[in-house]
């Protein structure tokens, strides 16, 4: 419920103009050379501050409010929710955004620097 709520004041925000507010699209790019990968970046990334809420091996109960069918386990299940990562937990030239994860370990802005370019990376891909 709460990121539901959550994807709806993004939107009304980003289309009103957006900006650095924490749930604004990065604008982060993928450069030349980026050397991220699911394999050397991704995975652990995830491991590290979403799978305890955004995994379908987590209970609802101890999903922290996640809805149940938003969850990282796989590249594809990332890629599915690639924007909305970006807007909750990414960082770029843009938005440095630190909604997510609400509790727990969180990621340094050069984390969350990295996972935008990661995620550009992974969707421009061919």
């Amino acid at each position: 419920m709460r990121i539901a709520l959550l994807l709806a004041v993004s939107t009304a925000l980003t289309a009103c103009g957006g900006g650095d507010d924490g749930v604004a699209p990065t604008g982060a790019t993928c450069p030349a050379g980026s050397t991220l990968t699911y394999e050397s970046f991704g995975a652990d990334f995830m491991d590290a501050y979403c799978l305890r809420c955004h995994s379908a091996e987590v209970e609802i109960r101890d999903r922290g409010g996640a809805p149940i069918d938003v969850n990282f386990d796989t590249l594809e299940d990332i890629l599915r929710h690639a924007a909305d990562i970006d807007r909750l937990a990414a960082a770029g030239p843009d938005s440095v955004n630190t909604f997510m994860p609400p509790s727990g370990d969180e990621p340094s802005e050069d984390e969350r620097r990295q996972l935008g370019e990661w995620l550009a990376c992974e969707e421009a891909a061919p």
